[in-house]
């Protein structure tokens, strides 16, 4: 997940792993911990749509350790 400050100060998370998952908070701390939830219910949304899922997410079993970096 890339994460960025916005011009109003808040955070976006991206995940170019995961298209359509964007996570907007007032801190980093608070994307990191949102962006799981989100990433699932928009999985969760893709599946009951019938949209296949990126190969790589396809694959992953589900307890899968993910490593972020973040810039200082």
């Amino acid at each position: 997940m890339r994460i960025r400050r916005l011009e109003d100060e808040s955070y976006l998370g991206r995940a170019s792993s995961l298209p359509g998952l964007n996570v907007q908070a007032d801190s980093v701390e608070e994307v990191l911990r949102l962006a799981p939830r989100v990433a699932k219910a928009l999985i969760e949304a893709m599946r009951a749509k019938g949209v296949k899922l990126p190969n790589m997410l396809a694959t992953l079993k589900p307890t899968t350790n993910v490593h972020l970096v973040v810039a200082a």
